[in-house]
């Protein structure tokens, strides 16, 4: 790599970040120092938020939204529309700070920005479609309908692999909902944060006097700051994306006082290559499902079951795949792997293969790479074929490891591969890969896969705004970016109108004066 012919990544990002708006003393002087996986290197260290001002934040917050809730809907949305406009404008900015600060290749970097593009495209016409039932009443001279009203603060919690698109797809709703935002990025990327919170502060002041103060709010820090946010009784709902293991630590304080919750959490993710499939098809599905992102996907594919049939020959072309995809640094042409986030991933991953080895697991690639420094861990996507034991999947296998690892078995009855498929605890996304119609309507029934994405011949990642994202099956789900999940931002009231001269007070009985 020429190295003279790339920025330092600290002052690129400070170069995005003044442009975008963002104030430089935001960027010194702070406790939190933030990393960029490119090279290792220290981009900025920021102020953390203490409990006084998470408190004061979000007490902003509720007072924002008892005025923005009687914004008219559509006026909200107005809100929304300006804030894409944005987005369109600084897209390749925004977009580099990912790369940066994420280590996603540029094309995911701008896909990023572009899907919270769409969900703003997406919130703008919801903001006229918020309606509810006329429902059916057994009174006479009565009529009976729905109707849905904000709902409070939002809170969300965000995941260092998708540092502003998961944001977008929480905040678009809860803004044209009526709601007010405050937003904990992950620690790892708040870089990307503060470009965001500037370009909202952007779309607000163009947006005039009806976006009260405080209805967008941003708070840094670590995890004390989200635990802070998940107690506060103002918050109504909180939507957290991110490990299972933080998700069983929001959950019962959020139940504790009753609150919402919104848990996008782990994806242990599969795909089943039939002996039908279009090999070309599956090759490339799989290959970029489980490589993309170097491996830190919610959607990743993570485990693969290949019908004996097809396994020899399908195998040994995803090993010359992942033998030639090249990895390094993301701002570099033709890179389609970059980093991953620190030295923890880096471990993980090693740790996860010295285990399937000793499972009897054969590994392809898995290698560190000399790229970007002794902090920076850039890695060979590892492919894994295991045997088939008598208790199944082996541990490792079922376990996620947020690295690009993908575990490899073979499969005879497809039954038993889609057993395998959902015998795992957490589960977002699955596929498989078929020209068998039976096969393929099997997968997608009621007695298939039970994760909440199932597709056909396209695999699990690559979720598409205005299909709900989520589902994931260990906490029940939690779905957002689309679809009806705008209805959990908003309460349900039920009005019942009389426009009769008597009331009804049961079969048969009227109560008259």
């Amino acid at each position: 790599m020429n190295q003279m012919s790339i920025p330092p990544v600290a002052a690129e990002a400070a170069e995005i970040l003044a442009r975008l708006g963002v104030d430089g003393a935001l960027l010194s002087g702070g406790t939190l120092q933030a990393r960029s996986p490119l090279t290792g290197e220290e981009t900025a260290r920021l102020h953390e938020d203490d409990a006084g001002a998470v408190a004061d934040r979000i007490g902003r917050a509720h007072a924002a939204f008892l005025a923005w809730r009687a914004v008219p809907a559509p006026r909200r949305g107005e809100l929304v529309r300006l804030l894409g406009e944005e987005l369109r404008q600084w897209r390749p900015e925004l977009g580099r700070l990912v790369t940066l600060e994420a280590g996603k290749i540029g094309s995911e970097g701008l896909g990023e920005v572009q899907e919270m593009i769409d969900i703003c495209d997406f919130a703008v016409g919801l903001s006229r479609q918020l309606h509810g039932l006329t429902i059916a009443t057994e009174r006479p001279h009565h009529r009976m309908m729905e109707t849905w009203h904000p709902l409070g603060v939002v809170g969300v919690i965000s995941a260092f692999n998708f540092p502003v698109a998961v944001w977008a797809w929480n905040a678009a709703l809860a803004l044209v909902c009526g709601n007010s935002v405050v937003w904990k990025p992950s620690e790892k990327t708040p870089l990307t944060a503060l470009a965001v919170h500037a370009l909202v502060g952007r779309a607000i002041a163009r947006f005039g006097a009806d976006a009260p103060d405080g209805l967008c709010a941003l708070l840094i820090g670590g995890r004390a700051v989200g635990e802070a946010l998940v107690a506060d009784r103002r918050v109504a709902l909180v939507s957290a994306t991110g490990s299972t293991a933080m998700g069983r630590a929001v959950a019962p304080v959020l139940a504790a006082r009753f609150a919402r919750q919104i848990l996008e959490l782990g994806g242990n993710n599969a795909a089943i290559v039939a002996p039908s499939a279009d090999l070309d098809l599956a090759l490339r599905g799989v290959a970029f499902a489980a490589m993309g992102t170097a491996g830190q996907r919610c959607t990743t594919l993570r485990r693969l079951f290949v019908h004996e049939a097809v396994y020899d020959r399908f195998v040994s072309r995803l090993k010359a795949a992942y033998g030639s995809v090249r990895v390094g640094d993301p701002r570099e042409p033709g890179v389609l792997v970059g980093p991953l986030i620190d030295r923890a991933a880096h471990d993980g991953m090693r740790a996860a293969l010295a285990e399937a080895e000793a499972a009897g697991g054969r590994v392809t690639g898995g290698e560190r790479i000399a790229v970007g420094g002794e902090d920076a861990f850039y890695v060979r996507p590892a492919l894994v074929e295991l045997p088939q034991g008598p208790a199944g999947q082996p541990a490792v296998m079922k376990r996620e490891t947020f690295a690009p690892i993908l575990y490899v078995l073979r499969y005879t009855a497809l039954d038993d591969a889609i057993a395998a498929q959902n015998d795992v605890g957490a589960g977002l996304s699955s596929a498989i890969f078929t020209l068998d119609l039976r096969e393929a309507e099997r997968f997608v029934s009621v007695e298939g896969s039970d994760c909440g994405i199932a597709n056909v011949n396209i695999g699990p990642s690559g979720a598409e705004i205005g299909g709900a994202f989520g589902g994931e099956k260990e906490t029940g789900g939690g779905r957002e970016s689309g679809s009806d999940s705008w209805r959990a931002y908003m309460r349900r009231a039920t009005n019942t109108i009389n426009h009769g001269t008597t009331l009804p007070l049961a079969q048969g009985v009227v109560f008259d004066v």
